[in-house]
Order: C-alpha cells, then sequence, then structure tokens
C-alpha cells in the first residue's frame, strides 16, 4: 500500500507557509461568526457595497447565451472600447491592439511576473497579493516603506536610491493610486517626479488604476500621462463598476511593451484560456460610458466623500492618526497614540489589536502588517462598505449633483459603517 506524501516534502518550497489571502479571509471568517448568530460588522474584504449600474446588467442579459471562447487577448469591441475609454480619459493614443483582458486584473498582475525576469518594486502599505505573488513564482521583491507623515506616498528619492545601485536591473515598480489600504493618491506633480526616476532607469510602471473613477473628486491623474513608454494602466470592472465577482480586468500596454503583452498572451493561452463571454460583452457597454454612468460613479464619490469625511472625524476625536481619503473606499488609521492604553490591555500589535475588536466590538478589520507594515505600528485598514449601496444610491438620485450629502444621510443610508466606527472608538476610547 503506498503511504501518502508528507505535506512538508510535498510541498513546493515557495508555496510552504502561504496563508490564504487575508481578505478572503476576513470575509470568510465574517460569515462564519455571522451564521454562528454573531453581529459583525464587515469592515475588512474590499467589496464594492453599490450595485453594477443598470445598463451594464441589461447588456449582459443580452448576451447570457454567449457560450463561445473569446479571443485569449480579449473581445476585439471591448478592446477597442477600453482603449477609447483611455483615450478619453487621460488622452493617450491607445489603440485596442494594446490592449490584454483577463479574468481580473489580479490574474494579469500574476501573468505579468511569469514573463518578466526582474525585481519587482513595491511601496508599503500595500495590497495584500503583489508580494504573494512574487513568491509563489520565486521572484524577489524590493519593499519601499513610506511614512505616514507623508500621506504613505512613495517619493522620487527612494526610487532613485533603489535604481542607482545597479541602474541596469529589469525592474517592474507598482504603483496603486488611488491606494488600498491608504485611501491616498498622488498629486500631477508628484506623479510626474515620479515619471521622470522611472524613464531614468527604464523602470516599467505598472500603474494599478483600478480605484481611478472613485477619486472623490473625480480628478484622478494617471501617470501614464509623464511616461506613456513605460506604464501599463491596470484597471477592470471590480471597483468602480461594484463587479468584483464577475472577474474581469484590463491591461493597456505601450506599444514599446508589446513584447510584454505577446509574452503575457501566450501564458493566458495555456491557462486561463481566454475571460467569461457574457461578461466580456457586459463589459463593453460598462467601459463605453455615458450620462447614466456618469451619474452613477457622481452620486458613489458623493457618498463616499462624505462617509469617509464622517469616520475621519471620529477617529480623530480618540486620538488615532489618520490621513483623509481622496478616493476608494478605504482608511489606513494609525493608533500609535493610543499605544500605552492598548498594552494595559494587553494589545501590542496591529494583529492583536484586530483580534480582539472582532470579539469584543464584532467589527472585522485588516492588520496593518497585512500590507506590509510591521505589525507594532498598530496601524490597520478599515474598509468603510458595510451598508446597502443599492438604497444608498437610490437615495443620492434625490438629491441635485451639485449639492453636498449630508451627515444625515449617512447616518440613515450608511448607519452600519457608522455603527461601526462609533462601536470601535468606544471601545478604543
Amino acid at each position: 500500500m503506498t503511504s501518502l506524501l508528507r505535506a512538508d516534502t510535498a510541498l513546493e518550497p515557495r508555496v510552504r507557509g502561504l496563508g490564504k489571502s487575508p481578505t478572503m479571509a476576513i470575509q470568510e471568517r465574517s460569515e462564519e461568526l455571522t451564521q454562528a448568530g454573531r453581529q459583525i460588522f464587515r469592515l475588512g474584504l474590499g467589496q464594492s457595497p453599490f450595485p453594477v449600474p443598470l445598463e451594464v446588467v441589461e447588456t449582459l442579459r443580452e448576451h447570457a447565451t454567449r457560450k463561445e471562447y473569446m479571443p485569449v487577448r480579449g473581445l476585439p469591441a471591448l478592446r477597442d472600447a477600453v482603449a477609447e475609454y483611455h483615450r478619453r480619459r487621460h488622452g493617450t493614443g491607445c489603440s485596442g491592439d494594446d490592449v490584454l483582458v483577463g479574468p481580473g486584473s489580479k490574474e494579469l498582475m500574476f501573468l505579468l511576473q511569469v514573463v518578466f525576469s526582474g525585481e519587482l518594486l513595491v511601496a508599503t502599505p500595500a495590497w495584500v497579493s503583489y508580494a504573494p505573488q512574487a513568491r509563489i513564482l520565486g521572484r524577489q521583491v524590493h519593499f519601499l516603506h513610506t511614512l505616514a507623515a507623508k500621506g504613505w506616498r512613495l517619493a522620487p528619492e527612494q526610487l532613485e536610491s533603489i535604481c542607482r545601485g545597479d541602474p541596469a536591473r529589469p525592474r517592474i515598480l507598482v504603483l496603486n493610486y488611488p491606494n488600498n489600504p491608504t485611501g491616498g493618491t498622488y498629486s500631477a506633480a508628484e506623479l510626474e517626479q515620479l515619471a521622470a526616476v522611472a524613464r531614468r532607469y527604464s523602470v516599467v510602471l505598472l500603474s494599478d488604476e483600478i480605484y481611478g473613477e472613485l477619486h472623490h473628486e473625480g480628478m484622478h491623474v494617471s501617470v501614464e500621462r509623464f511616461y506613456p513608454e513605460g506604464t501599463i494602466v491596470s484597471s477592470g470592472l471590480s471597483k468602480w463598476c461594484g463587479a468584483g465577482g464577475w472577474r474581469l480586468g484590463t491591461f493597456a500596454f505601450p506599444r514599446s511593451l508589446r513584447w510584454l503583452l505577446e509574452a503575457m498572451e501566450a501564458v493566458a493561452s495555456e491557462t486561463y484560456t481566454s475571460t467569461s463571454a457574457p461578461i466580456q460583452c457586459a463589459a463593453v457597454r460598462a467601459f463605453q460610458g455615458g450620462l447614466g454612468i456618469e451619474r452613477y460613479l457622481s452620486n458613489a464619490r458623493r457618498i463616499l466623500r462624505t462617509l469617509a469625511t464622517s469616520i475621519t472625524g471620529s477617529l480623530d476625536a480618540i486620538g488615532a492618526e489618520v490621513e483623509r481619503a481622496a478616493g476608494g473606499f478605504y482608511l489606513f488609521p494609525s493608533f500609535a497614540p493610543l499605544a500605552e492604553a492598548l498594552r494595559e490591555r494587553q494589545i501590542r500589535t496591529s494583529e492583536a489589536l484586530c483580534e480582539r475588536a472582532l470579539e469584543e466590538t464584532g467589527v472585522a478589520m485588516l492588520p496593518g502588517s497585512a500590507f506590509g507594515r510591521a505589525p507594532e505600528e498598530l496601524v490597520v485598514r478599515i474598509s468603510y462598505v458595510d451598508f446597502d449601496g443599492a438604497q444608498a444610491m437610490a437615495a443620492a438620485e434625490s438629491i441635485p449633483a451639485d449639492r453636498e450629502i449630508d451627515g444625515g444621510f449617512i447616518e440613515k443610508y450608511c448607519g452600519r459603517t457608522v455603527t461601526a466606527i462609533r462601536r470601535l472608538c468606544d471601545w478604543l476610547a
């Protein structure tokens, strides 16, 4: 009788000890606790609370019978729509031939690391999957640690410092903004300075702009404007279109990096083959935009902007340090000013803080250590999305576009998130 292989010898060394993605783990744990009868406030997983725009849903319904394999690179009509979207939003010369469609931008990021032999540069705090993907592939990751005092933004001199020591080394820098987990973004001047350094050392920029349309003022600027020949722009439907579970992402390449696109296309043909046909058809409508989509985005921004301001005020009031979000639906507060009081309660790390908060208040969050920060920094990510987005959107429709949404609206339509923050603040205070 053949014995089973021991797990510690049969597992590939690169995945030994690799746990489930923290964002998925907290969502599943929240569900388990809810099923067990606990009241849980889900501020862990970063999932848009808003429904998919109706016109996009209707297009999906119209194409639900499409069952054929799509081209590996993506449906031509969708690639053209994505290219036109980038031309419209960013003024670039993108064409449909420069676009690659995949089952989520996460998968495309993984494929990029499969085909690109070089160093990955990641500014922390960073989304939880950049570094683990590199680890799975045995790639080298160099972390660039940013500072809260500088709004968690990567400084050009940090990029310069790492590149100067080995100027010819191939590198990809992941630049994510509006940022997950901080909600922060970059000014046009800051992007131009980073682009200048990247150009000097031929660094490929992977600009993860999945939250670009959720810039709270609708003023997102792409670094592609300043470094078009070396920037890959990542986008998709998950955040701004509320369609995370649809799994559709896009990469827009400059023509100078066509070789990378073609290499990724070849690997895609041997792995996922193509993205779901009905989803691609619906995505055409999403990227085409129009008045309905713009109204949807305007309402989403107004709700998120006011909610972020409300939460920031509550956290400030108990002495936490938090940068006001510029986009997306995240805040990254530091509770270091409360460290002494927390130590008296045997809380010394961000993991312990999140664990105790979940157990004693029902508020689910993620520790800063999941995003590449030292546990003792006492930073956490709050994803302020636990509310009925469809109801909030419908209510926002009755408020003129030139009027701000007020605190009363937030109390009424984002009540679960407001309650969660109050519970958290009362517990911390």
